[in-house]
């Protein structure tokens, strides 16, 4: 089981929960995690897409790549890509 935790006001109204947890078998990774539970949790994959999401693998800057296992916990958080004079802070 692997808990998911969701920050900040725009990704949490786009899963509509702050927290969830997940059944996996065996390690993954948070973008397979994701991918796994499109049925429930798709908006997440637009944001992992877009490069939005700050990702934190028990309390651990991470990335979309990071391998989890059972018992983690995996923070989630929205990070926009516009910066204060409009331009964009991560290359497409």
């Amino acid at each position: 089981m692997v808990t998911v935790l969701i920050f900040g006001l725009t990704l949490r109204d786009a899963v509509g929960e702050t927290e969830f947890e997940c059944e996996i078998q065996g390690p993954t990774t948070v973008r397979k995690l994701i991918e796994a539970n499109q049925d429930r949790r798709g908006s997440l994959l637009q944001f992992l897409l877009n490069r939005e999401l700050m990702i934190a693998v028990n309390k651990k800057v991470s990335g979309e790549d990071t391998v989890i296992k059972d018992g983690d916990i995996v923070k989630l958080s929205h990070q926009s890509r516009t910066s204060y004079d409009g331009t964009r802070d991560i290359p497409v």
